[in-house]
């Protein structure tokens, strides 16, 4: 029997057959495993590590849109919404198992806002030129209470309907290391870069890393390493120039999980100001609804950042707002912070809403190729911008972008999503042959969510997954559904990944351990930080 290809030993045995890389890629979220991708397909030897897991950081904490940005429109960057609304209609066909056209409500509740937003969203339209998700629409009062059955009819004037994508991101992230894999490329995650390897002159020829498995160094050769840590590329950055310049302001986002009653047609809803001029998004999102994000400056960033009391309470009070029936803490079941890599402004009069919200490439003296910014929606044109820049460098040879048309592992026309197991396209007959060949992992693992014992296993045989927190944070995303429930779901999560992995009991205590501590922070009566 042929070795799995996505197998972590193999993996490992296969790097000393690779003297030099082509591309080393540091950072597996969006950005860096779009780089990835671009690379292996263009036929660059390509390595990507990550330190801890595939969209560990900002990539698995998004609002879960793929949109061109109604706000950006506002600001008058025409030229980043229609990139962006180009890249939405691209993903919508290559990645048709995770992207979903949705519909979005915005709520009228002053006489002139349907005039208003629907010129507006007629140029939206307008911008997505063949790659139109539909028409943008007003629609009177009576039809917008059918469609939000909890929205607040006090006041309300109608509503404006319009379309954009609406998806899963860290499934995303893994279909996409699954892609570049397939094409050729080597992946790894738990595996991080320790150093960068710089010649006497001060050029970058390599970077330094260690298993964080086994703790055992190793060295790799290559003369382009491309940095894409998002929030933590200063960290990087700083590797080969001790006094490099801050190049990101981290912003947080926060948002928060509801049931679905609280919101139960199809539709979501965008309130496009609210109090302090942001945007708030209420989302369905597999059964549950989504609702956010803040955007509050931090000085500082983590793996785990942490939601702030005022970022909670500006959440539930801007949804109240618009809803009928109230939403309060105790019906919030899950909570989770993320934090957007934007570009760093040159003086301090910007506030983040204006920092640049495209993505930037730094070329340091010693050649490390470094790309912030940006959105997971434009993560493909990301990738294309910085290998373009490689080439136009001459760090590589020049070859066209394979990647506007290539199908992401998994993609199938997906019309059916009321079963849960939609998201992995082509895969799911893998998870049937799981459950055919032992129907003990047909057993659903909470009743508060739909997932089953296949999902584990084959997360980690064919996924990449080997922590209880890789599986139930960004495989099944029982962490940000459901905190509580992923909780009660963690021994028996551990029990069947020690399996998997041929792990002793001493592996699995000190795996409930550690995903206890995390989770705790995504329920709502542990998770705020007080300012």
């Amino acid at each position: 029997m042929e070795e799995n290809i996505f197998s972590r030993n193999r993996i490992i045995n296969d790097l000393s057959l690779t003297n030099k890389w082509d591309v080393i890629i540091v950072g597996g979220g969006a950005t860096g495993l779009g780089v990835a991708l671009d690379s292996v397909t263009r036929g660059y030897k390509t390595l990507l590590l990550e330190q801890v897991d595939y969209a560990k950081g900002t990539s698995s904490r998004s609002t879960k849109l793929v949109h061109g940005g109604v706000r950006y429109l506002a600001q008058g960057n025409i030229d980043l919404v229609k990139e962006a609304l180009h890249e939405r209609g691209l993903l919508e066909q290559n990645a048709p198992h995770l992207v979903k056209n949705q519909s979005f409500v915005i709520p009228n509740y002053r006489w002139w806002e349907g005039i208003y937003y629907t010129i507006g969203l007629k140029a939206y339209d307008f911008l997505a030129g063949k790659l139109s998700l539909g028409k943008s629409t007003h629609i009177n009062k009576t039809k917008t209470v059918e469609r939000l059955s909890t929205l607040r009819q006090k006041g309300l004037y109608g509503g404006v309907v319009y379309k954009d994508g609406q998806f899963d991101d860290s499934r995303l992230a893994i279909n996409l290391a699954q892609t570049a894999i397939e094409k050729g490329a080597t992946l790894l995650n738990h595996f991080k870069v320790t150093d960068l390897i710089q010649n006497p002159s001060g050029k970058i020829i390599g970077v330094e890393a260690q298993d964080v498995e086994t703790n055992k160094p190793y060295s790799f050769s290559s003369d382009l390493v491309i940095n894409a840590t998002g929030v933590f590329s200063d960290e990087i950055l700083k590797m080969q120039k001790s006094d490099a310049r801050k190049s990101i302001v981290p912003s947080q986002g926060v948002h928060l999980v509801f049931d679905k009653s609280f919101l139960p047609g199809d539709d979501a809803i965008m309130i496009p100001k609210t109090d302090d001029g942001r945007v708030l998004f209420a989302v369905p999102w597999h059964d549950k609804v989504l609702v956010g994000t803040t955007d509050t400056n931090l000085d500082d960033h983590s793996l785990e950042p942490q939601a702030q009391e005022q970022e909670i309470e500006f959440i539930l009070k801007t949804f109240n707002n618009y809803l009928d029936k109230p939403v309060k803490r105790s019906d919030v079941r899950s909570i989770f912070a993320g934090l957007r890599p934007l570009a760093a402004p040159k003086d301090n009069s910007e506030k983040t809403k204006e920092i640049s919200r495209s993505h930037k490439i730094i070329v340091s003296e010693s050649g490390l190729l470094t790309i912030t910014g940006g959105k997971w929606t434009t993560y493909r044109r990301m990738a294309q911008d910085t290998i373009n820049k490689a080439i136009a460098l001459k760090k590589l040879p020049k070859k066209a972008c394979q990647t506007s048309n290539l199908s992401i592992h998994g993609a199938m026309p997906t019309h059916d999503r009321e079963n849960h197991l939609y998201i992995y396209g082509t895969d799911q007959k893998g998870i049937a042959a799981l459950i055919a060949a032992d129907a003990s992992l047909g057993q659903k693992l909470h009743s508060r969510l739909p997932f089953c014992k296949a999902e584990i296993v084959w997360a980690v045989r064919n996924e990449m997954a080997r922590t209880v927190e890789d599986v139930l944070a960004r495989r099944v995303r029982a962490l940000f559904l459901d905190a509580e429930a992923a909780k009660e779901m963690t021994a028996e999560v551990a029990t069947l990944i020690a399996e998997e992995l041929n792990k002793d009991e001493a592996w699995k205590q000190n795996q409930i351990e550690a995903f206890t501590k995390l989770a705790n922070h995504y329920c709502i009566s542990n998770s705020a930080v007080s300012i």
